[in-house]
């Protein structure tokens, strides 16, 4: 399991419709073509016939920090800020009780050491996994388990039980039997039929913000 502990950088200055849609097209054209265009690629990409609108979409995009250049030599722009991917926040997730999580993704987080496609996040609330070095307001990283993955005891998962909700605990199974367990001696183990338990992420990793 990785831990990554970052601090909380600035975030960016939102940018406008028409400088989001040269900044768009000047990833996308950087990232196929290995090379950064000319002012005249650029006005015809975004059907204008002066280069004025496009020096000034590129001066707003630098002094916002998305793209750099060197001064006096051409075709030297480059792209400052990733392409937003990266893996989806998909709600909060219970280190305590049982809560609702939602799929609703609205932020991302962008780090190269764990990406996948089908990796995803979720905010940690409460103290239930603290002895794991888990704490409130963390963000985990999970993947879903394969279809034919058995869940080995004493791994940290992300559970489902029917009809209340999902919580972060460490797995045990005995026969029919699932033992959800904590990592806090304040909470008591969450036991259930495993029938009613759905195993929905597999920790491999925690984001936390200085």
């Amino acid at each position: 399991m990785q831990y990554i502990i970052l601090n909380r950088s600035k975030p960016m200055e939102p940018l406008t419709q028409a400088q989001k849609e040269l900044y768009d097209w000047l990833i996308e054209y950087i990232r196929s073509t290995q090379h950064a265009p000319s002012i005249r690629q650029m006005m015809r990409a975004m059907n204008l016939k002066s280069p004025a609108p496009i020096q000034s979409r590129l001066e707003r995009l630098r002094s916002k920090g998305y793209i750099d250049w060197t001064v006096g030599k051409a075709r030297t722009l480059r792209i400052l800020r990733p392409d937003p991917q990266g893996i989806p926040i998909l709600g909060a997730i219970a280190a305590g009780g049982l809560v609702e999580p939602f799929t609703d993704s609205e932020e991302r987080i962008d780090f190269s050491s764990l990406q996948h496609s089908n990796f995803y996040s979720l905010r940690v609330t409460g103290d239930s996994m603290i002895e794991a070095m888990i704490t409130d307001g963390d963000l985990i990283v999970l993947r879903p388990p394969s279809a034919a993955e058995e869940i080995k005891d004493g791994t940290i998962v992300a559970a489902r039980v029917d009809g209340e909700g999902a919580t972060l605990k460490y797995f045990h199974k005995s026969g029919e039997k699932v033992s959800l367990k904590p990592a806090n001696s304040k909470y008591k183990p969450i036991e259930v039929s495993a029938e009613k338990v759905e195993v929905q992420g597999v920790l491999v990793g925690i984001w936390r913000v200085l």
